[in-house]
């Protein structure tokens, strides 16, 4: 977003650690642009209302959600509360402010959920899309599948599991899942974002979806290091929630 140059960036993270972080990086990279950061939880309605009333954002780019899936099975309200409760108290305050366009990240575990994180998301995506029909605001979901080298994505637990001699744990030879870069999906939600009127889901065309028992014996031999001799790989069954292979689409959406 930095590189076209907006009249203001406004960074918002209940996070103070990779917020500061961010600050840093943006002063580094791009001292031209005007930053304001701000520390507050999208769960709190009256301090997110007092930050779209202070900066009246032209676009509202909503990617805070809790997205681990055998956590938020174990704790349920936690998802509702952020995923569903915090992305209704920012739709309502976007309607509310003329927000021009709202853009939201989803997944692809909102289609034909199987765990409370994909369920949360797909109500999420239920919320802005009802509302499009109702103010001026543009409401445009995005929905693709796992990023590497995100918060919690597998490659830095398998790099971690090598460096420590192994065993390499996967949850079943079975289990797939579809991959992309950041810069993939940084690139694609701010397309989706332009190309969007409001109303739509796009969900990105990711490849062939990836086996991660391949991923696992790519990296191993990537690392210089041989299967069985060298290292091993568990296998430690399905997690609560868990599906073996993702979807992009429901068959009656």
């Amino acid at each position: 977003i930095a590189e076209y140059k907006p009249k203001l960036l406004v960074l918002l993270d209940q996070a103070e650690s990779p917020l500061y972080e961010l600050q840093f990086e943006m002063r580094q990279l791009f001292p031209d642009c005007p930053i304001e950061v701000v520390m507050g939880d999208i769960r709190n309605k009256e301090r997110m209302e007092r930050l779209l009333e202070t900066f009246r954002p032209s676009w509202v780019f909503h990617a805070a959600a809790y997205k681990h899936v055998p956590m938020m099975e174990d704790n349920p309200s936690e998802a509702v509360l952020t995923n569903v409760k915090g992305t209704k108290h920012l739709v309502d305050l976007a309607q509310q402010y003329s927000v021009f366009k709202f853009v939201m990240i989803s997944t692809d575990k909102a289609v034909n959920p199987t765990n409370v994180m994909g369920a949360s998301k797909r109500i999420a995506e239920i919320i802005a899309q009802y509302s499009n029909q109702h103010g001026k605001t543009q409401f445009i979901t995005t929905r693709f599948g796992n990023v590497l080298g995100s918060n919690g994505s597998v490659i830095p637990l398998f790099k971690r599991q090598i460096e420590q001699g192994g065993p390499i744990t996967v949850t079943d030879e079975r289990v797939t899942r579809f991959f992309m870069t950041i810069p993939e999906a940084c690139q694609l939600v701010l397309e989706a974002g332009v190309m969007g009127n409001g109303g739509e889901i796009f969900v990105f065309d990711m490849g062939e979806s990836v086996k991660i028992i391949d991923l696992a014996k790519n990296m191993i031999r990537l690392s210089g290091l041989e299967l069985g001799k060298d290292i091993e790989i568990q296998f430690t069954g399905l997690r609560p929630g868990e599906k073996l292979y993702e979807e992009l689409l429901n068959a009656a959406e």
